[in-house]
């Protein structure tokens, strides 16, 4: 496998102009990145776009229909309402086998304006990373919010921070760019399984001019199931999320612009066994079923490729930690004497 990471700069004038060309010219600029070339015949060529004007940087940097043998190419954030601003780009979309989506109202409308086979990809994540099995953390923090938020609910929680003495961590600088992407990511999950509940809401929830009607899932469900938290938020009204989260107390609903949640956590707090066991629950669905390996899988199969040894060996990983959960309940079940023979 190798790794393609042009480099560029994307603050810079070219790309910024280029960017913008896109959207209104039927073809893609060069934003300045030098052509990578192939140094073999490939399997499989994946782009990860974070949304549609990345396609850009993609079609610059590499031919992969000359060094492929097939391509995928996977798109983050890709709403409905964007489809007629992005006419320009999607023929693009056309030089790959397959297009993957996070967003599975978007599927069907794309798929009618292009040539290639689109098909829904959740969200994942790093379940090893965000797991905090085997060695469960003390969970220091009361409350941990990280990006979009209802600013009723913030001020509530700033509220019990000030009065109630609730360790509330959340978003104090605005900005795209973290300093070090990894260590962003690392810093992320440590803090998230260090914390007893976890905000979370549907894409753009409050970006009604972008998202239109459409009702997405976001990434922090995943992170925050990973991390054992107990999630509090909008419950996205689609049969995505029933299917994804199916199992009992996956969300704990709480109303975009409610401010009740000191209500619903002194709620929680008061039944400790069931808070235990819907942490224990998130921790082992994320493990078995929303790690990345599991997406990758669905796209192997998609495009007819066997999974390398690699793969097998993470599920294996998976399920070890998934199966120390579950023996770990039935020892903190057991009556203490039979703990202890």
């Amino acid at each position: 496998m190798d790794l393609l990471a042009p480099e560029f700069t994307p603050s810079g004038l070219r790309y910024s102009l280029a960017k913008r060309a896109a959207y209104l010219l039927p073809f893609a600029p060069n934003p300045g990145i030098k052509k990578i070339e192939g140094k073999r015949r490939y399997d499989v060529f994946l782009a990860i776009c974070g949304q549609p004007s990345d396609l850009i940087t993609a079609n610059a940097a590499f031919d992969w229909k000359k060094s492929c043998r097939v391509s995928v190419c996977l798109i983050d954030e890709f709403w409905v309402k964007e489809i007629n601003a992005c006419r320009h780009l999607l023929h693009l979309l056309d030089k790959f086998d397959v297009v993957a989506l996070y967003y599975r109202q978007s599927v069907e409308p794309i798929s009618r304006r292009i040539k290639s086979r689109c098909i829904f990809i959740p969200p994942g994540v790093d379940a090893i990373r965000f797991s905090p099995y085997p060695s469960p953390p003390e969970r220091v923090v009361d409350v941990y919010s990280i990006g979009r938020r209802s600013e009723a609910t913030h001020q509530k929680l700033l509220r019990m921070a000030a009065e109630d003495g609730l360790f509330y961590v959340h978003d104090s600088i605005a900005g795209g760019e973290a300093i070090e992407s990894a260590q962003h990511r690392a810093l992320f999950a440590n803090v998230a399984k260090r914390s007893r509940y976890f905000i979370v809401n549907p894409g753009l929830i409050d970006r009604p001019d972008i998202r239109g009607e459409q009702i997405e899932i976001g990434n922090r469900y995943f992170e925050g199931a990973a991390s054992g938290t107990i999630m509090l938020g909008e419950r996205p009204k689609t049969e995505t999320f029933i299917q994804l989260f199916d199992w009992p107390g996956a969300l704990i609903d709480l109303p975009y612009d409610s401010t009740r949640i000191d209500v619903i956590i002194n709620d929680l707090d008061s039944q400790p066994k069931r808070v235990e066991n819907i942490r224990r629950t998130n921790v082992s669905q994320a493990l078995l079923r929303h790690d990345w390996v599991y997406r990758w899988e669905s796209i192997l199969r998609t495009i007819g490729l066997d999974p390398m040894p690699e793969l097998f060996a993470r599920k294996e990983r998976l399920q070890q930690l998934a199966g120390l959960i579950s023996e770990q309940e039935i020892q903190t079940t057991l009556p203490r004497d039979q703990n202890e023979t």
